[in-house]
């Protein structure tokens, strides 16, 4: 049985404060886009993980679907499985690509095993996760508050527009972008500023990671430069990066950025 998990883009990210339990409180917009992993269900002797794709780092012991699957296993009483998961999202890039392979493999365990489980019941399994895995449960833009796993709905459809990613070969961990981010409550929620027309955004919608990240990446900094200078409406990393996304009123190519960088077109 397949699933096939999209990565997400952040729509501005504010740090609102540190909690005492050691976390943030943030508020984000969460938009999903068109790239997607790949996950596949087998029946097996020995839960395992097999990974294709892109390279990830560390045991496959430690990887999200394995956590995800013995989430459920204990609860449930499942049987062992191989979890095959090919990998196109790219890792430490504020894509959500670990999360959103925990929260669709969820939702594949509950369909092929009949589990019944309600919306709010995986998205509980996904927070212990992650705090963005939540978000690719219902998989639809919202607005997120607390850690990144409260959500609240919210009216965008960028559908009309080409949207272009640009990954750098650098891997921003998340704890070195809070390292060195100070947190603020902001002037103006997103919910109101992500209102206003898109021209408006680049003036009142920021991303609090991007003043440190940029002064120690200076060359993610220029990749959202150059994107505005080829005419993108709104550039801005992703999370706590390194990509860049842009927003563009018109189709665009932009080779230079091919030479160093992965880049993806209409996400």
């Amino acid at each position: 049985m397949l699933s096939f998990s999209n990565a997400k883009i952040n729509l501005g990210l504010n740090i609102i404060d540190k909690r005492a339990d050691g976390y943030h409180n943030l508020e984000t917009i969460f938009y999903p886009i068109k790239i997607h992993d790949v996950i596949e269900l087998i029946d097996s002797d020995i839960l395992s993980c097999e990974i294709s794709g892109i390279s990830i780092p560390g045991s496959t012991d430690d990887n999200l679907c394995i956590k995800a699957y013995k989430l459920l296993q204990n609860d449930f009483n499942l049987p062992n499985q191989k979890i095959i998961l090919l990998k196109n999202t790219p890792i430490g890039a504020g894509l959500g690509g670990g999360s959103a392979n925990a929260a669709f493999l969820i939702k594949l365990i509950n369909t092929k095993f009949n589990l019944d489980l309600s919306t709010e019941k995986m998205q509980n399994y996904a927070r212990t996760l992650g705090s963005d895995c939540a978000f690719f449960i219902e998989n639809k833009p919202v607005f997120a508050f607390n850690k990144g796993d409260e959500f609240e709905a919210i009216e965008i459809d960028l559908s009309k527009y080409h949207i272009v990613l640009v990954k750098p070969n650098l891997h921003v961990s998340t704890a070195q972008a809070y390292a060195h981010v100070s947190p603020k409550k902001p002037l103006n929620s997103l919910q109101e500023l992500i209102k206003l027309p898109i021209e408006e955004w680049k003036n009142c919608i920021y991303n609090d990671f991007e003043n440190s990240i940029f002064s120690q990446y200076p060359e993610i900094a220029a990749i959202k430069d150059y994107l505005y200078k080829s005419g993108a409406i709104f550039a801005q990393m992703s999370g706590s990066g390194s990509t860049v996304y842009a927003i563009f009123d018109f189709d665009i190519k932009l080779k230079e950025l091919e030479e160093k960088n992965q880049v993806f077109y209409n996400v």
